[in-house]
């Protein structure tokens, strides 16, 4: 094993030369750096001579202060190798931050500003927005990283559109699997799909703008419109998606209207073609944006796709939001935007100021995936899979009926089972959760008072035979809630 090297002499000592006690002082120092975490467990520390040096004091002082923490425990010495910080001695809290009191004047408060806990191993979710990688064709996927493991890498920042080629393949997968007519220079690259809702925000809209939100709606977006200050319209959602006619007319007409129009988050039904229509027609007459975030719009089983809004869209009134996240997985971070003219130089301004630019390496390993047909390979692997899993859950559920239906069949990773009156979805997912199963109620989605009852079920990150065992407790729960 090869001996640790010392650390520069740069940890923050200060000696008080006129309060006396130097061996005292530096000895207490060390102490804290080592209950902080500054000096973290069998770290090597510096040479007596080096930080004798370094603190401008004799060898003695240096030599007494490692005694004291070595008589201590807080070091040990081994012969020939110096003196560390013990391997045993967990510091109190390594790397903790002092934190502000809440009412801190700068701390502005942030509405529903929570980051939602990881699952616990031991629970079967039902968490919507995972998805399954083992079916990734890993010859493939190592492949793209060998390619760009081979190109040069870049000595300066790169264009905050996105790299060229991914661009360009972006725009023809676009034109293949959504109809939309666009280029490369139409395409921004995002770092995923709430980037592009935040820079969507910041471009358009000024505090107290009013922006229609369907209800129940994506919570993650809604916040981020809050954030900037947006006053959110919340509008109902049928059985055909957002309820055009809800929408405010004349001067109390919002600016922008956030749908998701392929599979409605949560509720999971599709926009209809009239509704589609109706909605673009009614952006042309009120001056208003339209964004569509193509969420699912992958994953169809046996129905019929519905043309993208962007596609319909002829007067420049709708900009496109996609994602990654739902064909490879959320941990790529990588999504684009395709906007009207007049909106992508506001854009890529912003996107400039954000983070410069989306990850090069990833960049260029998605345009590899999309240019050799692996993405669409997997794409078309994967809607086999979803649909057996899909299969698999609505038949465990149908002993529900007519308690609860399940809604979203037709596309997406996620289904929506719906109560009939007098079920309570907490308390069936409180069961739920006692017998190992996680599921999510819709009422927490919903802005207004909540006008149904259900729970969100996603199966993409569960196996087929995960869905089944967990359908069947949500069955046994939701009978014994029944009776």
């Amino acid at each position: 094993m090869p001996r640790p090297t010392a650390p520069p002499v740069n940890l923050p000592l200060t000696l008080d030369r006129e309060a006396g006690g130097l061996t005292r002082q530096l000895a207490g120092q060390l102490r804290a750096a080592v209950r902080s975490g500054v000096l973290t467990p069998g770290q090597r520390m510096p040479s007596t001579r080096a930080l004798a040096d370094a603190l401008d004091v004799g060898r003695g002082v240096v030599f007494e202060a490692f005694d004291a923490l070595l008589a201590e425990g807080y070091l040990i010495g081994r012969d020939r190798s110096g003196t560390f910080v013990a391997p045993d001695l967990p510091p109190d809290s390594p790397g903790a931050r002092p934190a502000p009191v809440v009412t801190a004047r700068w701390l502005r408060p942030v509405p529903d500003a929570q980051v939602e806990p990881p699952t616990p191993q031991a629970l079967l979710a039902f968490r919507v927005g995972q998805t399954d990688t083992r079916y990734l064709n890993g010859g493939a996927w190592r492949q793209v990283w060998r390619r760009v493991a081979l190109d040069a890498l870049p000595d300066d920042y790169a264009d905050p559109a996105g790299d060229p080629d991914l661009r360009a393949e972006v725009a023809a997968y676009l034109r293949r699997a959504r109809g939309l007519v666009c280029g490369a220079d139409d395409v921004i690259i995002t770092s995923g799909a709430l980037q592009g809702v935040d820079l969507i925000a910041q471009a358009t809209l000024t505090p107290g703008d009013a922006v229609a939100f369907e209800d129940p709606g994506y919570r993650l977006a809604r916040q981020t419109f809050e954030a900037r200050g947006a006053d959110l319209l919340p509008v109902p959602v049928d059985g055909d998606g957002l309820t055009v006619g809800a929408l405010p007319t004349g001067a109390g007409a919002p600016l922008l209207v956030y749908t998701t129009p392929s599979h409605q988050f949560p509720l999971g039904v599709r926009l209809s073609v009239p509704r589609r229509l109706a909605l673009l027609d009614w952006a042309q007459q009120h001056d208003a944006l339209i964004l569509e975030d193509d969420y699912d719009s992958e994953f169809r089983f046996g129905a019929t796709p519905l043309p993208a809004l962007a596609s319909l869209d002829t007067a420049g009134c709708v900009v496109y939001l996609g994602t990654f996240s739902k064909v490879l997985s959320p941990a790529v971070r990588v999504g684009y935007v395709v906007a009207p003219a007049p909106l992508r130089d506001r854009l890529l301004a912003l996107k400039a100021r954000a983070d410069a630019h989306t990850s090069w390496p990833v960049q260029r390993a998605l345009s590899a995936l999309l240019a050799g047909g692996h993405l669409e390979a997997h794409i078309r692997r994967m809607r086999r899979e979803y649909s057996a899993r899909r299969l698999a859950l609505d038949e465990e559920l149908t002993p529900l009926a007519p308690h609860a239906r399940l809604l979203g069949l037709a596309a997406g990773l996620h289904v929506y089972l719906d109560f009939t009156a007098g079920l309570d979805a907490a308390a069936v997912a409180a069961a739920c959760r006692q017998q190992g199963v996680l599921v999510s109620p819709v009422a927490p989605l919903y802005r207004g008072a909540p006008d149904r009852a259900g729970l969100l079920l996603g199966y993409g990150g569960l196996t087929a035979a995960e869905v089944r065992r967990g359908a069947q407790v949500i069955v046994q729960a939701v009978q014994d809630h029944v009776n």
